[in-house]
């Protein structure tokens, strides 16, 4: 466990070298999602495999979230895309990085993108879009039903009894961040990036999405908006595809990485999991 502090605020980071010792294929960032989510999603699915691959993993809890510090307020959108850009210029200062974001992790990755053209390789965006009018009403509803049902001991112990302990513990901590932060209102109040501003990500995006996610209806509109975008359906998954179907994403991304001129070692350089999975 490592952590850096950026202004005020400590950060938890992890960084993953390639399993072989030898010089990194890529660097990919794994940006995490909002509330339930942290770097452990990632640590146990994709980043081992992809260490293991020879690519160099950086991951970090966003503001608020998992061992990253919390703070009362600054929660905009745009504060936690400077705490991606400056976390690059200490951590990858002198090379562009891929960029995997969940959720809300490629909603900032989008907006990074759009701001730092330059540093950014490529885009594997999970469930996820870039922020827009339209995004910020969605989040401002889902915020405020979060903030009153994750509040609620009813509606914890029925999570608990559907869903298992652990994600009632995530629940809890989710409500506990809701509760004590700005969070919730700070949100839907970001800046957002422009259409114009969107429409000059040049890099290669791949947008991941479930066949039964009501995000997998945007696909042709996000194709639309970036010159250099396509779309990749999981078949039966919703939302949660990263946790649900680890193996199809990790693939998905062993596959983008190679297509996009990282020379992976190992099985990853054979194809073995991609062709698996076939």
């Amino acid at each position: 466990m490592a952590f850096l502090d950026l202004g005020a605020l400590r950060f938890h980071v992890q960084r993953l070298g390639p399993a072989d010792g030898g010089p990194p294929a890529a660097t990919a960032v794994l940006l995490h999602g909002l509330l339930t989510d942290s770097l452990a999603s990632y640590y146990f699915t994709l980043a081992p495999a992809l260490a293991a691959a020879g690519v160099e993993v950086l991951m970090y809890d966003q503001r608020g979230h998992g061992r990253s510090g919390r703070p009362p307020g600054g929660y905009r959108l745009e504060r936690f895309v400077d705490d991606a850009e400056e976390l690059l210029e200490r951590l990858a200062p002198d090379r562009p990085v891929h960029l995997v974001g969940n959720s809300f992790g490629g909603t900032v990755a989008f907006a990074l993108a759009a701001r730092r053209p330059e540093r950014i390789t490529g885009i594997l965006a999970i469930e996820s879009e870039p922020a827009s009018p339209a995004w910020a009403v969605k989040l401002d509803g889902i915020l405020r039903q979060a903030e009153t049902g994750l509040a609620d001991e009813p509606t914890l112990a029925w999570v608990a009894a559907r869903r298992g302990a652990h994600t009632a513990r995530l629940a809890r901590s989710a409500g506990r961040l809701l509760a004590g932060t700005t969070l919730a209102r700070e949100i839907p109040a970001s800046r957002l990036p422009t259409e114009a501003q969107l429409r000059r990500i040049g890099c290669p995006v791949l947008a991941v999405y479930g066949t039964e996610s009501d995000l997998a209806a945007q696909a042709a509109w996000l194709e639309s908006l970036l010159p250099d975008c396509r779309s990749t359906f999981v078949p039966g998954q919703e939302h949660s595809v990263l946790i649900e179907a680890p193996d199809t994403v990790l693939a998905l991304t062993l596959a983008w990485l190679r297509e996009h001129g990282a020379e992976l070692r190992g099985p990853a350089a054979r194809g073995d999991l991609e062709r698996s999975l076939r």
